[in-house]
């Protein structure tokens, strides 16, 4: 087993998740994507794969316990994160995804085909343009904007009764006062990251 899997294995468990072969090689075989692809498209300053492990695809799952609904847009997607991890363990969850970097949502097209994820679709578009034909549950950020930006960006896209979930480093106390919207705080534990993370959870 490489130390990669090790430390995948360990945090999956740490979090409570399964780690049957199937998932832990296609969230192993992301990170072999992105390690190949970052070479000529530049997708993370993350170079080594240990770190990939645990600041891509472990701090991406973390989240999964507070996912709501069917539906999901991940905003700002970059190379695919948090959405393709957490897609891989739900694969009942429609997931769009959506960046307005071209380099960036062609690295994305080829990972959904080369994991055969067919619950995940990507979308090149700037957020403000882009018109869903149907609304979403849960609207998903990943250090994309403050949060009174990302309140204003996305509620075109948030069906009724939807959650938009913010996910943050340390406890961003200014854009909470900022934010003109009811906002519920979750302390994140991310396996083998010693760095603070939170999710901020705001309702439509």
């Amino acid at each position: 087993m490489t130390n990669e899997e090790k430390l995948l294995r360990d945090g999956l468990t740490a979090l409570n998740l399964p780690t049957d072969d199937d998932k832990v090689a296609k969230l192993l075989a992301f990170v072999a994507l992105i390690e190949k692809w970052n070479k000529t498209y530049n997708l993370t300053a993350i170079r080594r794969r240990d770190e990939m492990v645990n600041l891509h695809l472990l701090d991406s799952v973390s989240i999964l316990p507070h996912l709501e609904g069917k539906r999901m847009i991940d905003v700002g997607t970059g190379a695919g994160l948090p959405s393709i991890p957490l897609s891989i363990f739900c694969p009942d969850i429609e997931f769009q995804l959506l960046d307005s970097n071209a380099k960036k949502t062609r690295f994305v097209q080829q990972a959904i085909l080369e994991l055969k994820l067919p619950n995940v679709k990507v979308t090149h578009s700037r957020v403000e343009d882009f018109e869903p034909e149907k609304l979403f549950d849960t609207v998903l950020t990943r250090a994309f904007a403050s949060l009174s930006e990302i309140v204003e960006l996305t509620q075109h896209l948030i069906s009724e009764n939807g959650t938009l979930l913010c996910m943050k480093g340390q406890t961003p106390e200014e854009e909470l006062a900022a934010a003109n919207a009811q906002t519920t705080l979750i302390s994140i534990n991310v396996p083998h990251i010693e760095a603070e993370r939170c999710l901020v959870k705001i309702k439509k």
